[in-house]
């Protein structure tokens, strides 16, 4: 699957292309609208959640609930764009519009080096498509691949293990405290997520090419979430002061005995869960002053203040959820097929028939 985004976070909305697929994967309205659903939960959201009530328009690909083999069109309205209808006129005059230009450019943020990239000094334009609001989109897209996963009896899920060094989610009182007493200093915080997928056959990916390798492909949609700065897969980092007997996840006939390596071996997918923990750092947008500059005056400045989540940890899990179904669905059919759901079934279940003598799904 090939999924194309635009819009920005304050414009008229997030418009996302979903190509190559397949015929007859049955879809819902209320698929697309739950998982945006879940990307707007979690405790520490901030103001834009109050305004936005995320749904999809779907604009071709879905007939009477079923894909059609055609690129799915999807389009999410922007409810706080009548706010800023002004600043995001796509024809309007900047010298008649009075808008206050963003020049004080947050670090940590994609802020100044867009700005420096782009040869501008009002930030606005990096910061409208950098936003985590375009996450919406691609959630929106993994529907889909969740769709077919689910056909071919493949789960993804995650789960918040800690918000702010504490463990823990945000059902937590605990983490609820912490992270109402980040809102009270005017911080922000980070965390760790752990993201699976189960049911996959073994062979998924590559190891003769290894830009098709499955867990780059896979660590590349993580790091392509805003805010993720690290991924690991199975025991990722503890490995480093493993003996490789006891990092081996030994081959018996019912299967792997252990799994160190996180379901990936080679860059191909080993049949067990695929299981990785990815760091979100905290949110940049803070109200503590953070020093900065004036890419205007060049003088030194405060970090511009914009409106913003204390704590986002559960909506990136939600969002890296769907980079995984993305990562799996486009797996499965460069491998089994992509024209028809039923052509795939059939090609997953013939191999997996290959398999039977030495492999087995439980």
């Amino acid at each position: 699957m090939l999924v194309t985004t635009a819009g920005e976070s304050h414009g008229k909305g997030l418009i996302c292309i979903v190509e190559d697929v397949p015929a007859g994967v049955a879809l819902a309205q209320d698929d697309f609208d739950t998982q945006l659903a879940r990307r707007q939960a979690g405790y520490g959201r901030g103001g834009r959640m109050a305004i936005e009530r995320d749904s999809v328009q779907v604009m071709s690909g879905i007939r009477h609930g079923v894909s059609t083999g055609s690129p799915i069109a999807l389009f999410i309205p922007n409810r706080d764009f009548a706010n800023h209808a002004a600043v995001m006129d796509a024809f309007g005059d900047p010298d008649v519009t009075s808008f206050e230009p963003l020049s004080k450019p947050r670090p940590n943020h994609a802020d100044l080096p867009g700005a420096l990239k782009l040869g501008i000094t009002d930030c606005r334009d990096v910061i409208e498509r950098s936003s985590a609001r375009g996450t919406a989109a691609r959630v929106a897209a993994s529907v889909v691949a969740r769709a077919l996963l689910e056909q071919l009896g493949v789960h993804v899920g995650s789960q918040v293990e800690s918000i702010g060094g504490m463990e823990g989610d945000d059902a937590s009182p605990q983490v609820r405290e912490r992270i109402d007493a980040a809102a009270a200093a005017g911080e922000s915080l980070g965390g760790i997520i752990r993201v699976q997928a189960t049911g996959l056959l073994p062979g998924l990916g590559e190891f003769a090419d290894r830009s098709q390798a499955l867990d780059s492909l896979i660590a590349a949609a993580m790091l392509s979430i805003p805010g993720i700065k690290g991924v690991e897969f199975g025991d990722g980092f503890a490995l480093a002061a493993m003996e490789g007997s006891r990092a081996a996840d030994a081959i018996t006939a019912q299967g792997r005995s252990s799994n160190h390596m996180g379901g990936i071996e080679g860059g191909m997918s080993t049949g067990e869960p695929i299981v990785l923990r990815i760091v979100m750092k905290p949110i940049p947008s803070l109200r503590t002053p953070v020093a900065t500059i004036d890419l205007e005056s060049g003088e030194p400045a405060q970090a511009q203040r914009i409106r913003a989540d204390v704590c986002a940890v559960p909506a990136a899990a939600v969002v890296a959820e769907a980079e995984l179904a993305l990562v799996l669905a486009s797996a499965y059919q460069r491998q089994f097929g992509h024209a028809s759901l039923a052509d795939l079934q059939a090609n997953v279940a013939a191999y997996a028939t290959r398999l039977s003598p030495h492999w087995r799904r439980d």
